[in-house]
């Protein structure tokens, strides 16, 4: 039985493209939870608010580091 070569479900000429818009919204996610956390008082903060952007923005930020490996030829 000859086994399948292991291949990327996203083609490779994408990791840039992908690093890019992924990085950018992952930093604009960031940059929206600290302009949220500098202008927002203390007793209208919202807890739910701050996990679920701070959880979206590390997810992106995330992604879009391991597209930049990928990208610059570091195989992870």
């Amino acid at each position: 039985m000859a086994s399948k070569a292991i291949s990327s479900p996203v083609p490779d000429a994408w990791y840039p493209t992908l690093s890019f818009f992924t990085l950018t919204i992952g930093l604009f996610l960031t940059a929206f939870f600290f302009i949220y956390e500098a202008t927002t008082s203390r007793k209208t903060r919202s807890l739910t608010q701050e996990l679920i952007t701070a959880a979206v923005a590390s997810v992106f930020l995330g992604f879009g580091s391991l597209f930049l490996l990928l990208a610059s030829g570091v195989y992870v």
